[in-house]
């Protein structure tokens, strides 16, 4: 089949024909001559080599049951990733199975298979570099079964074989678990008292004797995400000047308004009325009275880039690491709206189907530790915004409240910004704007 591919494309007889040393299918070197009446053998194409992935490439033509798919386009702000195959050469996969995933510095790019087929060849190792477009593997689409593995093909010898079973046995079914204990024998066992009993090896606490957990390490390779993330961070300490400022927030009132309206919300929105949605909305209140904190500095123009949208970046953590998906326009966002946008990015997240333009962009953002107990905590600035928005946990805390103590539901917030741009002033009062709006939203419709 390969000879007469490559006869047709060369368009001459392809006299030599063999695989190179190595992997599988590496290198293919080709000659073609032919042989003149007086019996002499001239050359037609010098001998050459070709790599395995180019040859599958252009013998698609020739072979219309085996296909060649490619990285997908990425996006203009991602140029390579690293592949990570979920399935291996032999199996069997069906239309739009995930085949392997493509690890970018955002996110992860799923590659499924656009037929039902068989996987023939990987053309890029796991853990390789990709570009957009570089063919990732070659599937033949006749879905014949998978060679299987010798491990599960191959017989045991017949020596190890057991005997044949007895016949009064041989009609009951054949046996899929491992069978029973056999029954402890009728005759009285001989007693000894524990104090008797000698144990056959040192116990694991005397002296001199190591215990039995063994001391190890291992080592795994960061996966683009992860790395991306480092150097984000780093290049946020690096570049700028980050101070942080708390306030505390009785969340009382913010408990009352949930209790009293979850139920009628939920049944008109079909959403459940968070906390979230408070805060991201206070956010947006208090950027549009702090608009510095919305701006951010363009280091080569030397210049000062005012915004008049506010897009809030809201932090998810995921098993792959922290991504932070975009509510655009929050401004002109209600409850409701921000409420709903929020569950579907987080459902993207949860299901690694986030885009890079569901999280490019962003000129805030709000991390959440409190789901996870955080009592305090300095965030750190996603670049290239100048502020970001710590939440915490919410603890009952005993408080002065009109001269007198009491027990309130109570949230430490900390603001992370950077000092190039914003000043303690704005900062101070960006952070009470928002303790006021959560503590009384009502001031949202009063806008004071």
């Amino acid at each position: 089949m390969l000879s007469r591919c490559l006869a047709r494309a060369l368009r001459c007889p392809v006299t030599t024909l063999r695989l190179g040393p190595g992997a599988a299918r590496p290198v293919i070197q080709v000659a073609a001559c032919h042989v003149t009446s007086s019996g002499e053998r001239k050359n037609l194409v010098p001998a050459f080599s070709l790599h395995a992935a180019r040859f599958y490439r252009t013998s698609a033509v020739c072979r219309q049951d085996v296909l060649t798919v490619n990285t997908p386009a990425f996006a203009e702000s991602v140029t390579e990733g690293d592949v990570r195959w979920e399935k291996a050469v032999g199996d069997t996969v069906a239309e739009d199975e995930v085949v392997c995933e493509i690890e970018t510095d955002k996110t992860s790019v799923q590659v499924p298979a656009p037929s039902a087929g068989v996987i023939e060849t990987l053309l890029v190792p796991d853990g390789g570099k990709v570009e957009g477009g570089t063919p990732l593997f070659v599937l033949r689409k006749t879905g014949a079964a998978p060679k299987a593995k010798p491990a599960e093909t191959a017989a045991p010898p017949a020596a190890a074989q057991p005997p044949p079973p007895a016949p009064a046995a041989a009609a009951g079914p054949i046996p899929t678990v491992i069978p029973p204990v056999p029954p402890v024998s009728a005759q009285p066992l001989e007693t000894k008292p524990v104090s008797a009993v000698k144990p056959s090896s040192p116990p694991a606490s005397s002296p001199g004797v190591m215990s039995a957990g063994a001391r190890s390490e291992h080592r795994v390779k960061m996966n683009r995400m992860r790395q991306r993330i480092a150097q984000r961070l780093k290049e946020a300490q690096n570049t700028c000047a980050m101070l942080t400022t708390f306030n505390e927030v009785d969340m009382s009132n913010i408990h009352q308004m949930r209790a009293l309206h979850k139920d009628a919300f939920l049944k008109k929105h079909n959403l459940k009325l968070g906390f979230m949605s408070a805060f991201v909305k206070a956010a947006a209140f208090a950027l549009q009275d702090q608009p510095a904190v919305n701006a951010v500095i363009d280091d080569s123009a030397k210049e000062i880039v005012y915004r008049d949208y506010i897009d809030i970046s809201v932090a998810v953590s995921t098993p792959r690491g922290l991504v932070v998906p975009v509510l655009r326009n929050v401004e002109s966002m209600n409850f409701a709206d921000i409420e709903r946008t929020i569950a579907e990015l987080g459902e993207k997240a949860r299901k690694n189907e986030l885009a890079i333009e569901d999280m490019d962009g962003g000129t805030f953002t709000i991390s959440n530790g409190g789901v996870f107990g955080s009592m305090f905590g300095t965030p750190i600035i996603n670049p290239p915004q100048s502020a970001i928005l710590g939440m915490h946990g919410i603890f009952d805390r005993p408080v002065a409240v009109a001269g007198k103590v009491e027990v309130r539901p109570m949230m430490y917030v900390a603001l992370t910004y950077d000092h190039r741009l914003i000043d303690g002033r704005e900062a101070v009062l960006f952070l009470r704007k928002i303790k006021s709006a959560v503590e009384d939203p009502r001031i949202l419709l009063l806008d004071l």
